[in-house]
């Protein structure tokens, strides 16, 4: 009574599914190898992102390099843009030969045009935010060269690239900023402007997705997520085991390809 028998889970069967399907594809099309031995559980900290810079353009730079040396695309031409720039997608899609990402990479990717990005300034205050938003947009660039469509379809874009972010490695992020609004943006193209396509709570139980494949233990989770999501973390993770070892086992068994 009063709920304390109320065993519905976090997440519908559906929406589970779809969740690791996302992970699946990700893990078929993205190097499976690379995120086995190479992917870590970025974390918003002078661990993950030291230095110092003395102005707003130098922060961003600095946070931008290390955000893409952590999603292993150091060899894809992604390139910052000054706030207000005018950032247009490429007219053609990414050429990569050889591996998508990682110290396995072995030469430039060729895309169409530069892959850029442009970001608000008021974000250097809030750097996870501006983590997030990098992430995504990288996120995007690189599920873009998918020679499947994503679980769900392309309608979901917004969804699923977000879920690859947290594949990435950059899930504390997403959820601790989930619940801010947008800021800013011109003409179309990707700039800093975090607004979730994924809710605070869903978006935590990819990351407890995550941390089982990884396994990574819930002690170096919850210490870097906001205290109001860090039960939701450990329910999450329960539920994982309980209900969906199935789909775990199967990603699992994809990341030894």
């Amino acid at each position: 009574m009063f709920g304390l028998l109320d065993s519905r889970p976090l997440l519908e069967d559906t929406y589970a599914d779809w969740m690791f399907a996302v992970f699946g594809w990700a893990l078929r099309h993205f190097d499976p190898v690379m995120f086995r031995e190479e992917t870590v559980l970025v974390t918003p900290s002078n661990e993950h992102f030291p230095g110092r810079a003395s102005s707003t353009g130098e922060m961003a730079n600095l946070i931008f390099s290390q955000v893409v040396g952590f999603a292993g695309m150091q060899h894809w031409p992604v390139r910052l843009l000054p706030p207000g720039s005018c950032v247009l997608e490429p007219d053609s899609g990414v050429r990569v030969a050889g591996h998508l990402r990682g110290a396995r990479a072995s030469g430039p990717v060729e895309p169409g045009g530069s892959l850029t990005i442009s970001y608000d300034p008021g974000y250097v205050n809030n750097p996870e935010a501006m983590i997030a938003v990098f992430s995504h947009t990288l996120a995007h660039y690189l599920g873009s060269t998918a020679t499947e469509p994503p679980p769900g379809g392309t309608e979901n874009w917004p969804q699923v690239t977000e879920i690859l972010a947290v594949f990435l490695g950059f899930g504390l992020m997403f959820a601790n900023t989930a619940l801010m609004f947008p800021r800013g943006g011109c003409c179309g193209g990707p700039s800093v402007q975090r607004s979730a396509a994924v809710s605070q709570h869903d978006i935590t139980y990819a990351l407890a997705i995550f941390a089982a494949l990884k396994g990574i233990p819930p002690r170096a989770v919850t210490p870097h997520l906001k205290k109001s999501l860090r039960g939701h973390f450990k329910q999450a993770l329960r539920e994982i085991d309980k209900r969906h070892s199935d789909r775990l086992q199967a990603c699992t068994q994809l990341m030894r390809a």
